[in-house]
């Protein structure tokens, strides 16, 4: 009885193990919509100064979710919350979605309505006591620059502030080709998989056909609005979602892996800095 018990025991703690967590925290939820405010104010900053914002938008994604740049940034920063040590803030859903905005469901949110309007989230995260504020960001194109330039006046007009903005997808593009053997692209194998280790109900391979990816340009040898496909591979030829859930949920675990790294080297070098 008590050998069974203790198997049971394992076999239920195992997957936490794995993770690096433990079944007690120093805070009842990573959450700030769920978090009460009385104990916000008992661990923010004292145990807690570190807060992973996710942005994305709202566009077509091959067969999965058109909200896929905010569910995987959002899935990714919950899944390294405890091992960073740091709180998650609600996800900033709607963005510059470009060239894709006229699909149906997508929504565009023009730079002089979004920039002020990160800055001001930015400012709000600071004013509630964080020293590190990470940008999980979801969406590229002209939004990753408003970001890193927005992010970067913030921790200019507050000393000892530090912000990192992170594109999840191009700073893994090694885990990529290492997983999948070639490149990715916007909705291609690594999005498409990431989203399908999250949930696989967000992804419908019945309604996959290569006729729905298009290669990305050169640089200035061509452009179209909208873009002509709701996948874009980023090399010719590669890219092309295979739903292999195996390789899903590996790759899935090595960007967690090497996000929550980087984090966490910034950082301690941000501290040996003194910064």
């Amino acid at each position: 009885m008590l050998r069974s018990l203790c198997l049971s025991l394992c076999v239920c703690l195992f997957p936490l193990l794995v993770q690096g967590q433990t079944t007690s925290d120093i805070v009842s939820t990573r959450d700030l919509n769920r978090i009460n405010w009385m104990e916000f104010r008992e661990v923010v900053p004292a145990k807690i100064n570190t807060v992973i914002l996710s942005t994305g938008t709202l566009e077509p994604h091959g067969v999965t979710a058109n909200g896929a740049d905010n569910l995987a940034p959002e899935a990714l920063a919950r899944k390294i919350a405890v091992e960073v040590n740091a709180m998650v803030a609600p996800t900033l859903p709607f963005g510059m979605t470009g060239s894709m905005a006229n699909y149906p469901g997508a929504f565009e949110i023009s730079e002089a309505a979004y920039r002020p309007f990160v800055k001001e989230v930015l400012e709000g995260l600071v004013a509630n006591g964080f020293k590190n504020i990470i940008v999980m960001n979801g969406h590229g194109g002209g939004q990753t620059a408003v970001l890193q330039a927005v992010a970067g006046e913030v921790a200019n007009r507050h000393r000892g502030v530090r912000t990192l903005v992170i594109n999840w997808w191009s700073y893994t593009s090694n885990i990529t080709k290492e997983v999948f053997g070639e490149d990715g692209g916007h909705a291609g194998n690594n999005e498409t998989a990431f989203l399908q280790a999250i949930d696989p109900t967000l992804v419908n391979p019945k309604r996959y056909n290569k006729d729905m990816a298009v290669a990305y340009p050169e640089r200035n040898s061509w452009s179209a609005t909208p873009f002509p496909a709701s996948i874009g591979l980023y090399q010719a030829g590669q890219g092309y979602p295979d739903f292999d859930e195996k390789k899903a949920k590996v790759y899935f675990e090595k960007v967690c892996r090497s996000v929550a790294d980087l984090i966490k080297d910034t950082i301690r070098h941000w501290d040996a800095a003194g910064v």
